[in-house]
């Protein structure tokens, strides 16, 4: 499986315009946060665009953090999160990508 994000980020990188990059991490991101991370961040997080409503982690829309501040946390934990263990490097960015950028949507 992290083979399969590697060489998916290598081929959006590669073959696909701005628009396709961001469709991608939007379908792909999404997916990391309701179902492959372990916990889900959808469990603790509300995220509109993810159809989260979490009721224990900061609402992600409202926080709006980063990509740096993301993947801080999934690597580190922080307060009641736990390190996100199961989550290659590539899906450790992609995830951060995500959040950051469904969250700056609000949408």
């Amino acid at each position: 499986m992290h083979r399969h994000f590697k060489m998916l980020l290598a081929a959006m990188i590669c073959t696909a315009g701005p628009a396709a990059i961001a469709q991608d991490i939007m379908v792909e991101g999404r997916k990391l946060f309701t179902q492959t991370a372990v916990p889900a961040c959808a469990v603790c997080h509300t995220l509109q665009h993810a159809g989260a409503s979490g009721e224990v982690g900061p609402v992600l829309d409202e926080l709006k953090p980063d990509a740096s501040r993301v993947e801080k946390a999934i690597r580190n934990g922080i307060g009641q999160m736990p390190v996100i263990a199961n989550l290659s490097e590539a899906q450790i960015k992609l995830l951060a990508q995500y959040v950051a950028a469904a969250s700056a949507a609000g949408k």
